[in-house]
């Protein structure tokens, strides 16, 4: 099946468990919970994304054909050692189009995957790492993982309605939005009252990578 990326580019990851591993980003166009453009966001089920994944225009995007030639791209934005090579497949939402075919191309090139992931989408076998950020007033469907990672504060998303579910790091991530501060100080809070959570923070913006 052809994919709609929007970019790949390879950086630091800045957030959560793998926080400082080098990785390609592979993002792909498109979300089931925001359309991406500024008028919807309001009426949105997601309205708090800070991320453009709408079009296929940014660095290494495009219409793949195939899960190979999709694979052969993010290879090439590896461009070093073979050792430890990691891929972070992101959007919008990546199980849009995430396939068998596509892990199974870049497990044949030596990389471990992970995948971030609004979590209302059923996920194929072979994942390596599965990030699950749920969203307020959504079906969370994966309901087991490595890393759950919930951006705090939600109203209807609060973080003891995921603490029974089987993941292996919960995180909370401060809201990016003209609340940050206040959102920073009420997260510190809750994970120094309930140490099952850790506080994740988007040090890649802090230190000016992408």
């Amino acid at each position: 099946m052809p994919y709609a990326v929007k970019e790949i580019f390879k950086t630091l990851q800045g957030e959560g468990a793998q926080s400082g591993r080098a990785a390609v980003f592979c993002r792909f166009a498109g979300c089931n919970l925001w359309s991406g453009r500024e008028e919807d966001r309001a009426s949105a089920a997601c309205t708090f994304c800070d991320t453009d994944f709408v079009g296929m225009d940014g660095t290494g995007g495009g219409r793949f054909a195939d899960a190979r030639a999709l694979a052969d791209a993010i290879e090439r934005e590896w461009a070093g050692s073979a050792y430890k090579r990691y891929v972070v497949l992101t959007g919008g939402e990546p199980l849009l189009q995430v396939d068998d075919a596509l892990i199974a191309s870049l497990h044949q090139r030596g990389f471990e995957i992970g995948i971030e992931t609004n979590g209302t989408l059923p996920a194929p076998e072979g994942i390596d790492w599965i990030c699950v950020s749920p969203k307020e007033r959504t079906e969370l469907i994966l309901r087991t993982g490595h890393e759950l990672k919930l951006v705090y504060p939600q109203a209807e998303a609060r973080p003891e309605h995921f603490a029974d579910l089987e993941f292996e790091h919960f995180f909370l991530q401060p809201m990016d939005s003209p609340m940050a501060p206040a959102n920073l100080v009420a997260a510190i809070g809750f994970c120094t009252d309930n140490p099952q959570w850790r506080l994740s923070i988007q040090s890649h913006k802090m230190i000016g990578i992408r």
